[in-house]
C-alpha cells in the first residue's frame, strides 16, 4: 500500500512538473554563428623550384627571418650552366664577325679589290679600242666586247660592294640573336637559384638538402607575421548571415582565457572544396599575443542583436515554430526574429503575459 501511494505521489509530481511552464521575458539577445579556423600571415607565398635538379644549400629551417633578394638555396643543372657558356661563346664569334678582321669580311674585301683591279683595267682597255675603232685600227665587234667586259667588270665590283653590306647586315643580326641567347641563359641559369622575393618569415619546409625537385614543386612558404589574420570556416547554412565589418569573437586554443575581438574584412567568393566550407578573413583589432602560423581557433560572429526583445527559452520552440502555449487547445505558431543559443526571440504569436508550456512528446 505504501508503495502504491510512493507511486502516485511521485507520479502526481511529475505530472505538475511536466504542465509547468514559463512566460517570456524582456531582455536584450545577441545572435552569433560559430566557426572555426586557425591564424594565417598575411602576403603567404610558395617558393618554387624554376627548374630540374638536385637541390643544395638549403640551410634554412621554419622561423627563420630572411631578406628579400636575399639566395635561400641552390639547383645544381648543369645543362643550364654549359647552354649559358656555349651562348656567350658565339656571342664573341658573332662580335668578331663585325670586326674588319672577320674572315668573310676579309674575304669579301680581297675580291672587291681585285674585282676593282679587273674593271680599272678593262675600262683601260675600252678606252683603248675606243680610239682604236675611231681610227677604224679595230672591228666594231672587238670595241663592242671590250665595252661588255668593263660593264660585266663593274656589275661584278658593285654586287661584291653589295655583298658585303650584306655579310654586314647578317652578322649584326646574328650578334643580336646571340645577345639575346646570352641573356636567356642567363635568366635560365638564374633559375638555379632560389631567390626571396619578398622578405618575411619561413613558416613551412618542403624540401631539404640533397632532394631532387622537378620544376613547379615548392620548396618553401614565406608569410610576413606583421600582419595576422584569423581564417574562418563558414558552413553553407550560415555564410548568408555573415557581412563585412561584423565584430567577431576570436579564442586561441592555445590561449583559453584570452578573446580577441576583430572585424570580417574579407569573403572569399568561391566553396572551398577541401575544407567543405566558406572562407571568411578576420582583421583583429588588437595585437595577439600569440600569433604562430597555424594556430587553431575557435570564433563567434556577431550577426544580430537587439535589446528589450520578447524573448522564450530555444527549448520551447518546436518545428516549423510551434509552441504550446497554456489554455490552448493547439499549438501556437510564432514569427521569430534572432535565435541566441539560450533563447529564441519571439516578434508575433504571444506577448509577454502567456505562459508557454513544454512541447508535448
Amino acid at each position: 500500500m505504501k508503495n502504491i501511494k510512493f507511486i502516485l505521489l511521485a507520479f502526481s509530481l511529475f505530472s505538475c512538473n511536466k504542465e509547468k511552464g514559463t512566460k517570456p521575458i524582456v531582455q536584450d539577445i545577441k545572435e552569433l554563428v560559430f566557426a572555426s579556423g586557425e591564424l594565417e600571415w598575411d602576403n603567404s607565398y610558395n617558393l618554387t623550384a624554376q627548374t630540374d635538379g638536385v637541390l643544395t644549400d638549403a640551410d634554412f629551417e621554419v622561423g627563420n627571418k630572411i631578406l628579400k633578394g636575399n639566395v635561400l638555396a641552390r639547383i645544381e643543372n648543369k645543362t643550364n650552366e654549359i647552354n649559358t657558356q656555349t651562348a656567350q661563346e658565339q656571342l664573341v664569334i658573332s662580335n668578331e664577325n663585325l670586326t674588319s678582321n672577320s674572315p668573310q669580311i676579309l674575304q669579301i674585301q680581297q675580291n672587291i679589290a681585285f674585282a676593282e683591279s679587273k674593271y680599272n683595267q678593262d675600262k683601260i682597255q675600252e678606252e683603248r679600242y675606243r680610239r682604236l675603232y675611231e681610227s677604224q685600227s679595230v672591228a666594231k665587234v672587238e670595241y663592242e666586247n671590250m665595252q661588255l667586259n668593263a660593264k660585266n667588270s663593274l656589275a661584278n665590283l658593285n654586287a661584291l660592294k653589295e655583298q658585303i653590306l650584306q655579310i654586314n647586315q647578317q652578322a649584326k643580326q646574328q650578334q643580336i640573336t646571340a645577345k639575346g641567347q646570352v641573356q636567356n641563359s642567363k635568366v635560365v641559369q638564374n633559375y638555379n637559384q632560389i631567390v626571396i622575393t619578398e622578405g618575411g618569415t619561413i613558416i613551412k619546409k618542403l624540401k631539404t638538402t640533397g632532394d631532387y625537385v622537378r620544376k613547379g614543386e615548392i620548396i618553401a612558404t614565406v608569410a610576413n607575421e606583421q600582419k595576422v589574420e584569423a581564417i574562418l570556416h563558414i558552413d553553407e547554412n550560415s555564410i548568408g548571415k555573415i557581412k563585412i565589418g561584423q565584430t567577431v569573437f576570436v579564442q586561441l586554443n592555445t590561449d583559453k582565457n584570452k578573446i580577441y575581438n576583430g572585424k570580417i574584412g574579407q569573403i572569399l567568393s568561391a566553396y572551398d572544396e577541401q575544407t567543405q566550407s566558406f572562407i571568411c578573413k578576420v582583421i583583429f583589432d588588437e595585437t595577439l599575443n600569440f600569433s604562430l602560423f597555424g594556430t587553431q581557433l575557435e570564433a563567434n560572429i556577431l550577426v544580430g542583436e537587439k535589446k528589450n526583445a520578447l524573448l522564450i527559452p530555444k527549448s520551447y520552440v518546436g518545428f516549423g515554430n510551434k509552441i504550446n502555449v497554456k489554455g490552448k487547445d493547439e499549438y501556437v505558431i510564432v514569427k521569430t526574429g534572432i535565435v541566441s543559443v539560450e533563447y529564441v526571440e519571439i516578434l508575433s504569436g504571444i506577448d509577454k503575459d502567456d505562459v508557454i508550456l513544454p512541447l508535448k512528446l
